[in-house]
């Protein structure tokens, strides 16, 4: 798949997702508006939807239909921003701008911002469970789906890894097994689960082994090698292209890969990630070349 090919499926990918975001959000006149509208705010706010892309290109390279990988997808987006604005609370990172705008709290009331969070936690689920949701999917698939998403969102994924960053924060000597485990919790699971989902829905369990740990493997990697990127986005990136000011991680005492390996050691480390991803889905043939494109498009991002 060449460079033009690889953006027009993303721009495909990318407006599907959206529209579908966009009729999820709706505002309804009730006495409790203000919670949706934080929702509609943060979920509508931009970012580069890379779960849901993820997502829907594994469904494809699996078999599996379009718009039910992208339901799937936005279920995973709301979770994803749900993270975003928890992430962003003053009791967390306490951070006033996500994605060019202000956060969440910054918007609205803080604690208007905490139940929004809640709100598109549930959301992910409503979306999965609702009855007719999904075109091609049985009942025990959609019950995979959830059991995917509701692991890599808990304790032992996404908030897990959150906890190991709160108490690594200021910790002098961190290994590299501690800062790998922390972000293939906190980033990285989420990530595989958007993967995993994509290849549910195209029929893709842990009984095709090959398969499904080459899906498995290609997303973890492009999980850590995701947030390499973040690490080094943050000490050399542009603030205009970012979003966010670059600096945060050391003024809030943060462990990355750029303060235990130094730019050049984390940069070595993201290319390495980023070949073991590619690798992993060499099962898959041509009908992987999206999912690989992805991975050595992401290597080179600015944001």
């Amino acid at each position: 798949m060449n460079k033009t090919e690889l953006e027009a499926e993303l721009n495909r990918i990318t407006q599907a997702v959206n529209s579908k975001l966009e009729i999820m959000a709706y505002v309804p006149d009730v006495p409790e508006k203000s919670v949706y509208e934080a929702m509609r705010y943060s979920l509508l706010a931009g970012g580069k939807r890379l779960r849901p892309i993820l997502t829907v290109g594994s469904a494809l390279m699996t078999g599996g239909d379009f718009d039910d990988a992208v339901t799937a997808g936005c279920a995973i987006e709301c979770v994803h921003t749900y993270s975003l604005i928890h992430d962003d609370l003053p009791c967390m990172d306490d951070d006033d701008l996500r994605r060019g705008k202000p956060t969440c709290h910054k918007v609205f009331p803080e604690n208007i911002a905490l139940l929004a969070g809640d709100g598109l936690l549930t959301k992910a689920f409503e979306i999965i469970s609702a009855p007719g949701g999904f075109k091609t999917l049985s009942t025990g698939t959609v019950n995979k789906l959830a059991l995917c998403l509701s692991r890599a969102a808990g304790c032992a994924g996404m908030i897990g890894g959150q906890v190991i960053d709160l108490e690594s924060e200021n910790m002098e000597n961190i290994s590299a097994e501690r800062l790998t485990l922390m972000h293939r919790k906190k980033t990285g699971a989420m990530i595989e689960a958007a993967a995993l989902m994509g290849a549910l829905i195209g029929g893709i369990t842990e009984e095709n082994r090959d398969e499904y740990k080459a899906i498995s493997d290609y997303a973890m990697n492009l999980g850590l090698a995701f947030q390499i990127k973040d690490d080094i986005l943050d000490v050399v990136g542009d603030e205009d292209v970012l979003g966010k000011p670059v600096g945060s991680d050391e003024q809030q005492g943060k462990n990355t890969f750029v303060t235990l390996l130094g730019i050049s050691g984390a940069e070595d480390r993201l290319e390495k990630c980023t070949a073991d991803a590619v690798e992993a889905l060499e099962i898959f043939g041509e009908k992987g070349a999206f999912l690989r494109g992805l991975a050595r498009k992401l290597i080179s991002r600015s944001n």
